[in-house]
């Protein structure tokens, strides 16, 4: 069977098809590439936003907690009661409770 030769006008034509088909796909490749690239650099950048986020209220929540602390104590809820509401300690009371012996032995 006998080959039909192309021609060199198709040959051209199927060559820049080629060519501009394949110039086309590396450009959309970079553009596609440039996108990802993109998202993902931006969405680095917000989850290390979020991470300083996250450190900077987890130190403010340590440093209420350490001021919730100091302040919980006993002594400095005494100096703040007797400086700043001007209220004053009472001396303690004791209680004698009397106890008839001969009751008390027969419980």
């Amino acid at each position: 069977m006998a080959r039909k030769r192309m021609s060199k006008r198709n040959r051209d034509i199927i060559q820049s098809l080629v060519f501009f088909i394949s110039t086309l796909g590396i450009i959309s490749c970079l553009i596609i590439y440039l996108w990802v690239y993109t998202e993902i650099d931006e969405t680095l950048l917000a989850i290390e936003i979020q991470n300083s986020t996250a450190n900077e209220l987890q130190n403010e929540n340590n440093e209420l907690q350490s001021k919730i602390e100091s302040l919980s104590r006993p002594d400095v809820i005494a100096r703040k009661a007797r400086e700043k509401l001007n209220m004053v300690f009472t001396q303690p009371e004791t209680l004698q409770i009397a106890i008839d012996h001969e009751l008390a032995g027969s419980l």
